[in-house]
């Protein structure tokens, strides 16, 4: 390891162990960005620095409120309780292949703004999931560039400040790949990535929860999806890195709730039942994806017609004899079925099915919506983001959610 990522990374954990009386650091007095300047955006809250000694190359982010909230000290079987329906703000944030600010809408047009999480919680969402890369946005001593951070924090204020419960990971991070080889560099990546975003979100109370990994696989190799006992295993180790590092940062976070998920997120019982999960711990939540029937909800080869409901019966099964039956929670981090040919009535019986068995055993659910609606991909886009306001392009699909959960 490198003299100078040593000394940060020492640093960064002793501010963790400090336990600071206010958490996050994205301030103008105290980070500059280093970005580049391909799509940089400024909001119009952002504030110039002061002083005449302020740097010319200093590019001030948003300020935020760092005093420490109450927590409630509840376990994670407790508060999943309080959950209903679930969003997820895909390909925005979790976008890659650009740099800084401009990864929001490099794989769709629109900007997040307050307004989509207003029509959520006036519709009965009171689950966000924010999925986050944050590879391209690091240095080579794993800084994380704080444009990047400070966007993140304001997106997920736009959930918490609706009441929701808010989901932040770490997305389609490509730098790591969980073979032996590779492991030692990925775990202290993790841990310095996690150290800085356990710092930033340190002063939220049990509205934000940590989810560790997204779908951690062997990609581009013949057991991509898979997975593999040695794979398994080492993704073990990533998730304990998580967990311990979480666990040691300051504020709340010796009782955030974290989610911890298997091989690719599967579904498959020979993948959920080698995750590894921490004793004596009741803040921790079994995260899993399940699009379901695959034919018709995410081959995009597949079927149109909803071929009943066999598979989710037995998905649900699974979450119930593995981890329900035992007070173990489960959040499925991302389901859905695809727009094909405007089959919306096909949607809604499958959707209709899905929520039902996930009521039954007290399982949130969370709507994959990538803003993706017609074309031959994967269409699982339901809000129309291009209105300020925003709006439902499928409203059938939204009521039936409702209807399950009793919203009316």
């Amino acid at each position: 390891m490198k003299i100078k990522r040593f000394m940060a990374l020492a640093a960064a954990s002793m501010m963790a162990l400090a336990g600071l009386s206010a958490c996050g650091s994205s301030d103008s007095s105290s980070q500059t960005s280093n970005a580049g300047s391909e799509g940089t955006q400024q909001s119009s809250e952002t504030a110039a620095p002061t002083g005449s000694d302020a740097p010319a190359e200093t590019k001030p982010v948003k300020e935020f409120d760092n005093t420490i909230k109450p927590i409630k000290d509840i376990s994670s079987w407790e508060l999943i309780k309080d959950m209903k329906l679930g969003w997820n703000l895909g390909n925005t944030m979790d976008a890659t292949g650009s740099s800084g600010l401009a990864s929001e809408v490099a794989w769709q047009k629109n900007k997040t703004h307050k307004g989509m999480m207003d029509l959520l919680a006036k519709d009965g969402f009171n689950l966000l999931r924010v999925p986050v890369s944050w590879g391209e946005h690091m240095d080579a001593d794993y800084k994380v560039d704080p444009e990047w951070m400070a966007r993140v924090r304001e997106i997920v204020d736009y959930g918490i400040d609706n009441g929701m419960y808010v989901i932040l990971n770490t997305h389609h991070e490509e730098w790591y790949f969980p073979t032996e080889e590779n492991k030692e560099q990925d775990k202290e990546q993790l841990k310095a990535l996690w150290e800085q975003i356990a710092e930033e979100f340190k002063c939220y109370d049990e509205h934000l929860i940590f989810e560790g990994l997204n779908e951690p696989r062997l990609r581009g190799t013949n057991q991509e999806w898979t997975g593999s006992d040695s794979a398994s295993k080492i993704i073990n180790e990533y998730e304990k890195v998580f967990y311990d590092t979480v666990r040691a940062s300051g504020g709340n976070n010796p009782k955030r709730h974290l989610m911890l998920t298997g091989y690719a997120a599967s579904s498959s019982r020979n993948n959920l039942q080698k995750i590894d999960l921490p004793e004596g711990d009741d803040k921790i939540i079994v995260s899993v994806h399940a699009y379901i029937p695959y034919s018709f909800a995410l081959d995009t080869k597949g079927t149109n017609k909803y071929p009943g409901n066999n598979d989710i019966k037995s998905f649900f099964s699974t979450l119930d004899s593995l981890f329900i039956s035992k007070q173990i929670p489960v959040i499925v981090g991302e389901y859905g079925c695809m727009n094909k040919d405007n089959n919306t009535e096909e949607r809604v019986k499958c959707v209709t099915d899905y929520l039902t068995a996930a009521k039954e055993l007290g399982i949130p659910c969370v709507w994959w919506d990538n803003n993706s609606v017609i074309g031959n991909g994967e269409n699982f886009g339901i809000m129309d983001r291009d209105l300020m306001g925003a709006a439902w392009r499928f409203p059938e699909i939204v009521n039936a959610m409702k209807q399950v959960y009793g919203i009316s």
